[in-house]
Formats: structure tokens, sequence, C-alpha cells
């Protein structure tokens, strides 16, 4: 089996990345920047393809990229990851062990202490209860399998689109519908630095506010309980000023407008649009 790993960045110049990554693989670069450009080449005698564009939005990067992997797995990744020596060869190994699984997720240890990071601490099945706690970089899939599902990640939610995050949970959740299997592994690729974000900027009304429009796409019917449960599982998140209840309004605005029953700025019909997306 071969690797390719599918790396979404922005303002890239130059091949640094590949190093400060420590990239031994093939590799597919999707860098959002001012310019278009298509570089191939060789390093550490791996194949790597840059693909350099105008357009914003981590969903769209990653799709870019997603159309043109041609290896039998695929590991998502941000450019704040920096992978162990040997983050391919386990990969592989715990394809080869587990044909049953199409997904793996994997462990990552995390520099910035001030984020939560959750650690999988044995080897399990993921199901959708489970699944909203994992992070793009952590993905790896069978090429193959996931693309005979039809499955691409969102361009409403994730850093640079409408709602600030959530795109990975939605890939998770779209496998798991169409019926794919994953696990959780608890082998380390290696470190990230969680040190900067697009999209984060704090517990805010809008973080909050995209966190219910996201279990109102995940869950319609739900989406209200899963706001609650939300808050009562994660405290700390209730800062900068955000109170339970006011929190938990934040979530409801986001699940109104997202379903549809009023929208800021957008038309309740061109909501209901952007839900398919």
């Amino acid at each position: 089996m071969r690797l390719q790993v599918l790396i979404a960045t922005q303002g890239q110049s130059g091949h640094r990345l590949l190093g400060q990554m420590q990239i031994r693989s093939d590799a597919i670069i999707g860098n959002q920047c001012g310019r278009y450009e298509v570089e191939t080449f060789s390093f550490h005698g791996y194949d790597v393809q840059v693909y350099s564009c105008r357009e914003r939005g981590v969903g769209l990067n990653r799709n870019h990229i997603w159309m043109r992997a041609n290896a039998d797995i695929c590991l998502f990744a941000d450019d704040d990851v920096r992978y162990d020596d040997h983050y391919a060869e386990k990969i592989l190994t715990e394809f080869s062990k587990h044909p049953e699984a199409d997904v793996l997720l994997f462990n990552f240890h995390c520099k910035n202490k001030t984020r939560e990071e959750y650690i999988i601490p044995k080897w399990k099945r993921v199901r959708w209860y489970n699944s909203l706690r994992y992070g793009t970089y952590r993905i790896a899939v069978r090429t193959e399998r996931v693309r005979r599902a039809n499955i691409a990640f969102s361009l409403l939610f994730g850093g640079g689109a409408r709602y600030g995050s959530g795109e990975d949970c939605i890939f998770l959740h779209d496998c798991l519908r169409h019926g794919l299997k994953i696990y959780a592994c608890p082998i380390f690729l290696g470190e990230v630095s969680h040190q900067d974000s697009t999209w984060f900027d704090g517990y805010t009304q809008k973080f909050f506010h995209d966190k219910g429009a996201l279990f109102a796409h995940l869950f319609p019917r739900l989406a209200k309980p899963f706001c609650l449960a939300f808050l009562v599982r994660h405290p700390s998140f209730r800062t900068d000023g955000l109170p339970f209840w006011k929190a938990y309004h934040a979530m409801k605005g986001g699940i109104q407008e997202y379903l549809g029953k009023y929208s800021e700025g957008v038309p309740c019909e061109k909501t209901a649009d952007l839900r398919q997306q």
C-alpha cells in the first residue's frame, strides 16, 4: 500500500513546510495564496504535488487536493503538525492489520496546553455518538472506499466558511451515514502545535452560534439537547463573559438560522439550500 499526506495550508512560498512537518511519504499540498500554480517535485525520494490557488476556505482547499489523491491510503493534515519519523509505517501497518477499517483516527501530542485534546486510550469502534472529538489531521482513509461513498468536505463549515468549524465532524458523520467503519487507534503519529487558528477567536458568541448550526446539521431533531450536553460537559468553554444560558441562547440562534427559521442577512430559502453543501 502507498500513503499520501494531504496538507491544507495557506500563504506558503518555497518548500520549507515539508521539512517543518518532517514529511516522509508522498504528499499533496493545497496552498491558498495569491497565485495559481502547480508544482511537482521529489522530496527525500517521495513524490510531492503543490496546488496553489487564490480561493479561500479550508473545506474547498481539502477538496481541491482530495480529488487529486491517488494513493491507497490518505492522511489529512494541517500545517502545524510535525510527524514522527515512522508515521507512514505506523499508518500502513494498522490498515494492513485491520482490513475491515475504512477510516482510522490517530493520536497526536498537543503543544498548546490551553487547548483540550482528546487522547485515544485504546482501540475502539467509533459511532455517531462519539465521533465529534476528532480533528481532520487525525483522519486517515482508504481512498477508494471513501470515494465510492462520494464523501467530501463541507463548504459551509470550517475556517473561511460561513460557520467557523465542524468540517471534520461532518466528514466523519457522513462516513458513518454511508456505512463506513471507523476505528480510533491509540498510536501517536507526532505532535500538533495548535498555537494559531484561522477560525478560533475564543469562546465567543459566534463560537457558540456556529456550534449550534453544526448540531443542527448533524442532528436536526436533537440539536437543542446536544447543545445542552455540550455546555454541561465542557464548562471551561463558558468564558469571555458568556454564562451558561447566554451561551445556550447563542447556540439556539445558530440552530434557528441553520434550519431556516430565521437568517441574519441570508433569506431563509437560501439558508435551507446551504444545508445541502
